[in-house]
């Protein structure tokens, strides 16, 4: 039974029992009548939208606001409760899972005693700390959260501090390793707790009272005015003595001192200066600082359509993500950042050409095998949850247009030792001239027959551009008569086979009517200019047929023969892609009005995730979203400065640091 026989905790927070159902038998925790009360509530009622899933309240996925010391990041709901974190790396097994199945899979909830969804929260300006408060009867309560920049172990603090009043306070600590499936060994010292199973170790401090209760460290307590009560959670592997643990206070001082330096070199103005710094401090936040690279969100398996099986898991980091990255890094000051991305782009696709994958893990991994997890139940039943990525094995014809572009970029923008990656870049091209006619499953990673995709014939032209321009423009060796030859032949063939002018409108494979959203990008790289009419009546045959509410899907799944049941959301990124499409079309009030809708579907504390469901009027996919949010910075720069550029061209820099 619950600690007063009135309330049953949930994922996010508590559900209130009604009278009648109260102080019956218990099972488990919880009352035996609980699924029966459910079923009444899910009839009656939703709790502002949020869904009621095998007798809990599931948080929404904008619900949540991500923590991370550039190694790993954390999910913190309005609620309180940290319901996704794997230590000690992103694409670690995760030790709270509460977020794709129940509590009992893991996780770490904080707040008052009556919970309930936060009244306010946000990030300290230019930062990664999180505040978020309650409001209650008896007074006003903050927490605040945050990993310190990593160390040779991982913390994360929470600080509860009283505002006003006096306030009941309630905490649950489940640690479950390996996604949910290991419950460790936990035992009491005279500093706090310490969980153990097999590599992984966790020490958890704090002066608060604690106890355990059905699996669960517990602790309630009071916190009074002015005063603050520190939480750490510090993992270390479990071979190792026992780490020293740090001072709450100080290094929420030296936290936001990092955070606050870093975001201090952004040089962008303008009216989106708040949207876009917000957006590279999550960009930073999702950066493994190790190495470089950049996963594509810190989550997996969260779904693309509720209780579907589009499912995936995005710890790693794409290729496709690469001249986009590098774009918005640069046009923002963070030169190192961008050195850091390509340095990490060059280790991962060294070796054979023909090796060359979509996505490689954050150390520039090549297996990234693909499992499902059947012991969880996914988020809001959306099964299955997935770890690993079989696209990786996909061949994207793509990819090698990426890496030259975003190479080609890197010499534009002058950066130290481009040279060095000449002789790799040779054997990438020679490579696709031998391949890029053939079918491939194209940008989207879709699981059903290969096809001839018009994205993937264009980003092989970018690719035979790019290395003419390397030797036309600074003078690089290679045999640009034949990379020449080859541009004007993919050229003819895309016009040939990849436009229809019946319609007026490129199309996403030969031979096939369906659109794709990547053609927006047709003016973006070059292949086309962005008012050539053929581009025009692209962008407004997607804009009839391609879009939700003004929002662009990648494609029509049931029209795309995608290999997979089910539809998804619109995908934000290609909203994105439209605000360019248009801005460039010279239509700039309809690209700027696109692009304040879009600043809409963040979330209270600024991010976005992969998707957005129009007719649930929620976020979808897995959050937050890189993909979506260097789409963001791309298209604030350039709505700033009012034109568009080719994404092999460096978007100026403004002169002025943040904040100066």
């Amino acid at each position: 039974m619950d600690r007063h026989g009135q309330v049953v905790p949930g994922v996010e927070g508590w559900i209130m029992v009604p009278p009648v159902f109260r102080g019956l038998a218990v099972h488990s925790g919880y009352p035996l009548c609980f699924t029966a009360a459910v079923h009444l509530c899910f009839l009656c009622f939703s709790l502002r939208g949020r869904s009621l899933w095998q007798g809990m309240v599931m948080a929404l996925i904008e619900d949540y606001a991500v923590v991370g010391d550039l190694h790993t990041g954390a999910l913190v709901s309005t609620a309180g409760s940290i319901d996704w974190l794997c230590l000690p790396r992103f694409d670690s097994p995760a030790c709270f899972s509460a977020l794709v199945d129940t509590p009992d899979s893991g996780r770490w909830l904080l707040a008052p005693e009556g919970g309930g969804t936060c009244t306010r929260r946000s990030y300290r300006d230019g930062t990664l700390v999180l505040e978020t408060e309650w409001e209650t009867t008896d007074g006003t309560v903050r927490v605040i959260d945050f990993m310190p920049p990593r160390d040779a172990v991982a913390d994360i603090v929470r600080i509860v501090e009283g505002v006003s009043g006096s306030v009941r306070m309630h905490g649950e600590l489940a640690l479950r390793f390996d996604y949910g499936h290991i419950v460790p060994w936990v035992r009491r010292d005279k500093h706090g707790l310490h969980a153990i199973a097999g590599p992984d170790s966790v020490y958890f401090v704090t002066k608060a009272p604690l106890h355990g209760e059905n699996m669960h460290s517990v602790s309630d307590f009071t916190v009074q005015a002015g005063e603050r009560i520190p939480f750490v959670l510090t993992w270390a592997p479990s071979h190792v003595p026992r780490p020293h643990t740090v001072d709450a206070e100080v290094v929420l001082g030296t936290t936001l001192a990092f955070w606050r330096g870093w975001a201090s070199q952004c040089t962008v103005q303008g009216k989106y200066q708040d949207a876009v710094v917000r957006s590279l401090v999550t960009l930073k936040a999702l950066t493994y600082a190790p190495t470089g690279g950049i996963v594509a969100a810190v989550t997996t398996s969260l779904p693309e359509q509720l209780g579907g099986p589009r499912n995936w898991d995005y710890r790693f980091c794409w290729l496709r993500d690469a001249t986009m990255t590098l774009q918005a890094l640069l046009a923002a000051g963070y030169t190192t950042e961008a050195a850091a991305w390509r340095d990490w782009l060059l280790r991962a696709v060294a070796g054979d050409p023909a090796d060359l994958q979509i996505m490689y893990g954050i150390h520039g991994e090549r297996r990234l095998p693909e499992m499902e997890l059947p012991w969880l139940a996914g988020y809001e039943n959306s099964k299955p949850v997935r770890t690993g990525n079989g696209a990786a094995d996909q061949l994207q014809l793509d990819v090698w247009g990426e890496v030259l572009d975003c190479l080609a970029l890197t010499r534009n923008s002058l950066l130290k030792h481009t040279d060095e990656s000449w002789d790799v870049q040779v054997a990438l091209m020679q490579h696709l001239e031998t391949i890029w006619d053939q079918p491939d499953n194209g940008l989207w990673e879709m699981r059903g027959p290969r096809r001839h995709f018009t994205h993937s014939k264009v980003m092989a032209w970018v690719a035979a551009d790019r290395m003419v321009k390397g030797v036309r423009d600074f003078g690089l060796p290679g045999p640009v008569e034949r990379w020449e030859a080859l541009r004007d032949t993919i050229h003819r063939d895309v016009m040939a086979n990849g436009f229809d002018p019946v319609r007026n409108t490129f199309v996403q494979s030969y031979g096939r009517p369906e659109l794709d959203a990547s053609l927006l990008l047709i003016p973006r790289v070059g292949f086309l200019p962005p008012d050539d009419p053929r581009v025009l009546g692209t962008i407004n045959t997607i804009q009839r047929e391609l879009t939700e509410d003004g929002f662009v899907l990648r494609y029509r799944p049931a029209d795309s023969d995608d290999g997979l049941p089910g539809d998804e959301g619109v995908f934000l990124a290609c909203s994105f892609w439209m605000v360019e499409a248009l801005l460039g079309a010279g239509r700039t009030e309809e690209s700027t009005e696109l692009f304040e809708r879009l600043l809409e579907l963040r979330n209270d504390v600024g991010l976005l995730s992969e998707e957005w469901g129009v007719r649930a009027g929620r976020q979808l996919g897995n959050t937050p979203q890189a993909f979506s949010h260097f789409a963001l910075v791309t298209s604030a720069l350039e709505l700033h400065q009012d034109t568009v550029r080719r994404s092999d061209t460096p978007i100026p820099p403004e002169t002025e640091r943040v904040g100066q």
